[in-house]
Formats: structure tokens, C-alpha cells, sequence
């Protein structure tokens, strides 16, 4: 194999999952997600395997998340029933809220900006996160201030109710 995949296990793993988990918003589900990326590593034997497992962890981010799409339309129909509302304390309920203000902000994102910003986010250099989203390397630095400026604006718009086209 052209890497150390021990290597690149240590020097990876935290970034894969902070990247996974932005994606399913879930931390234990992140890490199930990045060992399994791990795991394809070992049969597949990339090349630039550090590239490879985000474009794989990605893919199947985006497959988890279709599944899980697909699962609460099945219980939807499932059960009519309301469910009970948990009270939490009004600290956890500000928590969660700005959490949720932040993936509705990301969800705001063009799917590039989007992506751009949690590879950046995520420990890839300029030229790795070139190679995956196929934009030229000059632009990344441009496209991440952008983005930046885009994220900010829509989280700011959700504390105020008001939409943020995308960029």
C-alpha cells in the first residue's frame, strides 16, 4: 500500500469524524461512520488514502442519510400518534436551538460552499479539497471566504426568521 494506513488512521480519524459529523449531526453515528471508511480502506488500498476517506465517508453520509429519510416516512406512516414532548431545561433547549440554527445555516449553503467549508473544516489543505470538489486550487481561498461570509449570514437570518437565498 502506498501509505501507512496506521499513519494515516492517527493523523485522520478526529478530522473524518468532525467532517462526518457535521454532515449527520450525530457523534457516535460519525464514528461508526469513519471506522467503516477505515474499515473499506484495508480491501480497497487507495492510493491517497487520506483523500479517498473523505470522498468514501462522504458517500456514505449521503446514504445514511437518504436511509434515514426513508425510515421516518415509514414510521410516519407507521404511527399516527403525537409524540410526547421531553421538557429540558432552558439552558439545553438554547443549546439545541443554536444547534439548529447552525445546520439550517448550512443547510442554506450551495451544496459546494457546503462542502468546501467542512473539508476546509476538517483539516484538508487547499489542494485536497481542489481535488475532491474539482474547483481550481486558486479558488479555494476565495470560495471558503465566501462561504464564510454565506454561513454567517444565513445563522444571523435564522435568529431573525428571515430567509437567506443561497449564494
Amino acid at each position: 500500500m502506498p501509505q501507512d494506513l496506521a499513519e494515516v488512521y492517527r493523523t485522520t480519524y478526529r478530522a473524518l469524524v468532525r467532517f462526518l459529523y457535521r454532515k449527520v449531526w450525530d457523534a457516535e453515528r460519525a464514528e461508526d461512520l469513519a471506522q467503516e471508511a477505515f474499515a473499506r480502506a484495508l480491501v480497497h488500498k487507495p492510493d491517497n488514502a487520506r483523500g479517498w476517506l473523505f470522498i468514501v465517508a462522504a458517500n456514505m453520509a449521503r446514504d445514511d442519510a437518504r436511509r434515514a429519510a426513508r425510515e421516518r416516512r415509514h414510521l410516519t406512516l407507521l404511527t399516527a400518534e403525537a409524540q410526547e414532548s421531553n421538557s429540558a431545561t432552558d439552558e439545553a433547549l438554547e443549546v439545541e436551538s443554536d444547534r439548529a440554527r447552525v445546520r439550517a445555516a448550512l443547510e442554506d449553503l450551495s451544496p459546494r460552499d457546503r462542502e468546501v467549508l467542512l473539508l476546509w473544516d476538517s483539516g484538508l489543505s487547499y489542494d485536497e479539497i481542489a481535488t475532491q470538489t474539482g474547483l481550481a486550487r486558486g479558488a479555494i481561498g476565495t470560495t471558503l471566504s465566501r462561504a464564510r461570509r454565506r454561513l454567517v449570514q444565513a445563522y444571523e437570518a435564522g435568529k431573525s426568521g428571515k430567509h437567506v437565498a443561497r449564494g
